[in-house]
């Protein structure tokens, strides 16, 4: 039990040997995360009581309208990471752009860029079904000294120096990576601190759920609607038990733990699939990864793909391993 009576602050503090490159600015990034994190969940919880569900009346860069939660959290993120000058830029599924941070002193010394979906699942809000923030983090390609480009947030995956997300439930949950595993620390609202509850976190190599959205079966490719058949065959330790939430936080958390397979294809609705690479899928491969698990867009690793836009979508299959090779099987036939 003396790990699990272990705070967020410590175990940063005990691990900032594992980042690469950082003289703490990594942990302060993890700790700005962890403060927004708390504010978003207290409104997340009081979200019934308060104007503060349905929509904004705006429409983000992807077309969809903007929940009245989503546009809070995105300053919340925001603002808490500039107040702390500890990253040189911040791209935001919210924004149009990335937003370049210079110092106070002018300068563009700061080596990070951060990456997030501030509000994952926020349609759910009013339903009252858990909703997440998901985030990623890059050391920049560009000089130091010089401000951010384009190109600092257009890394493959596999550069990533951290991720995770935080997931607001009927418990709180930081889950996170620096490439030394993954962790989970739930937070105690009484005191406002994150513990150490779940330790080195790990996918089992094969799982009995399935996540994907069954009422768009007509409209996936063949190759999906094979996997999701054999899935339902009796057979073996199949059929496979049925899951979807709709909030890619929750179907993830839940199959990390319980192990099992989420897929969001393409579709003759959705071309290119409807997850974005930079803010949800890359952080969630990286994860996924380093807890034994696999992510793909049917077909090859998600972390190596090269991105070319800053609200690129691609189709995201990710779980325990077996079974996301399994799908792969099958969509390799009519590739």
């Amino acid at each position: 039990m003396k790990d699990r009576n272990k705070t967020l602050g410590e175990f940063i503090i005990e691990k900032q040997e594992e980042f690469k490159y950082s003289s703490g600015e990594l942990s302060r990034i993890i700790n700005a995360i962890r403060l927004a994190a708390k504010v978003v969940n207290y409104k997340v919880n009081k979200a019934g009581l308060v104007d503060i569900v349905g929509a904004a009346g705006e429409q983000n860069i992807q077309g969809e309208d903007q929940q009245k939660l989503d546009v809070y959290a995105n300053e919340v993120f925001i603002q808490t990471l500039i107040n702390r000058e500890i990253v040189c830029g911040i791209a935001s599924e919210e924004n149009d752009d990335f937003i370049a941070i210079h110092g106070k002193a002018g300068d563009d010394n700061n080596k990070y860029v951060v990456l997030m979906d501030p509000l994952d699942g926020s349609s759910n809000i009013d339903v009252n079904v858990s909703v997440g923030t998901i985030f990623s983090v890059y050391r920049r390609v560009t000089p130091m000294g010089t401000p951010v480009t384009l190109e600092d947030f257009l890394q493959p995956g596999d550069q990533q120096v951290a991720a995770g997300y935080v997931i607001y439930g009927t418990s709180t949950m930081l889950v996170y990576t620096t490439g030394h595993g993954v962790n989970g620390f739930t937070l105690n609202p009484a005191i406002g601190t994150f513990y150490l509850s779940h330790p080195n976190m790990k996918y089992s190599k094969d799982g009995k759920i399935y996540s994907v959205n069954e009422g768009n079966y007509i409209h996936f490719p063949q190759g999906v609607k094979d996997y999701i058949k054999y899935c339902q065959m009796e057979e073996g330790d199949r059929p496979y038990t049925s899951r979807y939430i709709g909030s890619l936080v929750s179907d993830f958390h839940r199959n990390m733990i319980k192990g099992g397979v989420y897929i969001y294809p393409t579709s003759s609705k959705a071309p290119n699939g409807k997850l974005r690479l930079l803010y949800e899928c890359n952080p969630m491969a990286f994860i996924a990864e380093q807890a034994g698990g696999k992510a793909s867009d049917g077909y090859g690793r998600i972390m190596e793909i090269q991105p070319t836009e800053l609200h690129q979508r691609v189709p995201f299959f990710c779980g325990s391993e077996n079974m996301v090779a399994k799908a792969e099987e099958f969509m390799a036939k009519y590739k």
